[in-house]
């Protein structure tokens, strides 16, 4: 379960450091404000609620609501990458997010507020698949894992952001919050104005074209510079996925069996921390949210680490150690109640199902699957992970109402935990290697 079927040699990256530089740091940006605009609706939503006059129910039917527009509009941002290309996906995603931001500003009821924080999150949320897919395909191979666990560092940066906003200006509204969110997005979208489209996805349109027009002397050279499996090209994205039996096939089940574990485990100790702090650990509000705010600026460099562990030692063995240790410490976590141990074991919990997890994994996908289905590949393991996220919340406010805390803390946190040990099904990839090494 370990090896890898043997591709093309490696191809030089056209990427140039400066340029890759600058990538990164709109990357990075882009994913820190889409992190910035989901956290600013969960920080404001209390105010929201009682401006609004939401009930309790309308307050959860939100979070239904978020959750299908992100898994929704992902998977089509992930066919659309692969038909239209990345950047101009990347363009149109933050564009429609800056745009629904703003007009949250002006929603007077739950209908409009239900719409509008759909579309807004959606489009926000599908930063992450198509952040995946063109920075992995066009940073150099030898430290691809490495520079993409910097731009997932910009969650925990929206993370402050959000709090340092509404700590500084919410005093003046939740319509003035999400208003000023917009300024930051526009300027990141200026900053994208001089991204490049992938290299390899122009190759691969040309070897497309090169193909359908039976023009084998424009193809040959084409297919020494990137290999590309052409016999597939005639079958739509979804069907190269899961139509033929063997590696791309495997790794993309294998892949939404993991994630899925992940996401719905995730839900219980990280979307509803706070309140099992505060009710069941004796945590005062303002504690739970200092360790939460800690746990997440120190994850930063958890991220970091993930991305170097990756290229020392391969990111499945990141994901793999990472995966088994969540039900281990979920279980100590649970019998705990030492204010001291509970905050060291909760920090090393947010570093497993965060920081490193997120160092490795998000690069671990934008490297499994051939250019010629990368994005439709990572938009569906993205919204397989929001799908993840509504069957966790769902389950819990069952759970919750009809058993006892411990058994539903037992069953999401430590159950679907263990669930990740599927990690050990994951291909091993050997980091350093040109993407067309890995799959074609």
């Amino acid at each position: 379960m370990d090896t890898l079927p043997s591709f093309a040699p490696a191809t030089k990256t056209t990427a140039n450091s400066r340029y890759v530089v600058y990538l990164i740091i709109v990357a990075l940006s882009g994913w820190g404000l889409a992190s910035y605009d989901l956290n600013l609706l969960v920080l404001l939503l209390p105010q929201i609620a009682k401006s609004l006059s939401l009930t309790e129910s309308q307050v959860g039917l939100l979070g239904v609501f978020v959750f299908l527009a992100q898994f929704i509009i992902t998977l089509f941002a992930g066919y659309a990458m692969d038909q239209f290309g990345r950047r101009r996906v990347w363009m149109i995603c933050l564009s429609l997010a800056a745009i629904f931001t703003g007009l949250t500003y002006f929603v007077q009821n739950f209908a409009e507020l239900a719409i509008i924080r759909a579309l807004a999150s959606g489009m926000a949320f599908s930063e992450l698949a198509v952040s995946i897919t063109i920075v992995n395909e066009q940073v150099p191979a030898n430290n691809r894992g490495l520079l993409y666990s910097v731009v997932q560092g910009g969650w925990p940066l929206g993370v402050f952001l959000a709090a340092g906003v509404d700590l500084l200006f919410g005093h003046l509204g939740w319509r003035f919050v999400f208003l000023l969110g917009v300024i930051p997005i526009v300027l990141v979208i200026a900053g994208r104005s001089f991204i490049k489209e992938s290299e390899r996805f122009d190759h691969l349109q040309k070897v497309r074209r090169a193909h359908r027009a039976g023009d084998q002397a424009e193809l040959a050279p084409l297919l020494r510079e990137h290999n590309v499996e052409v016999k597939e090209l005639d079958r739509v994205t979804i069907a190269q996925l899961f139509a033929t039996p063997g590696y791309v096939r495997r790794q993309v089940i294998t892949l939404t069996l993991v994630w899925m574990f992940y996401s719905i485990s995730y839900v219980a100790t990280n979307f509803y921390i706070t309140y099992w702090l505060t009710k069941f650990k004796g945590f005062s509000s303002t504690e739970a949210s200092t360790l939460l705010l800690v746990s997440g600026g120190i994850g930063f460099f958890f991220y970091i680490l993930g991305g170097w562990l990756g290229e020392r030692f391969g990111r499945s063995r990141v994901m793999i150690v990472s995966g088994i240790l969540i039900a281990p410490l979920n279980f100590v976590f649970l019998y705990l109640d030492n204010f001291t141990a509970v905050c060291i074991i909760y920090f090393l919990i947010y570093q497993a199902t965060n920081g490193t997890w997120s160092g490795a994994g998000y690069a671990y996908q934008g490297e499994s699957f051939p250019t010629r289905v990368r994005g439709t590949a990572v938009g569906f393991l993205s919204a397989m992970q929001v799908f993840g996220f509504l069957i966790g919340t769902l389950l819990w406010t069952f759970l919750i109402g009809v058993t006892t805390p411990t058994i539903t803390w037992w069953i999401i946190a430590i159950g679907f935990a263990a669930g990740m040990w599927t990690t050990l099904l994951l291909k091993r990839i050997p980091p350093g290697q040109e993407l067309e090494r890995i799959a074609t």
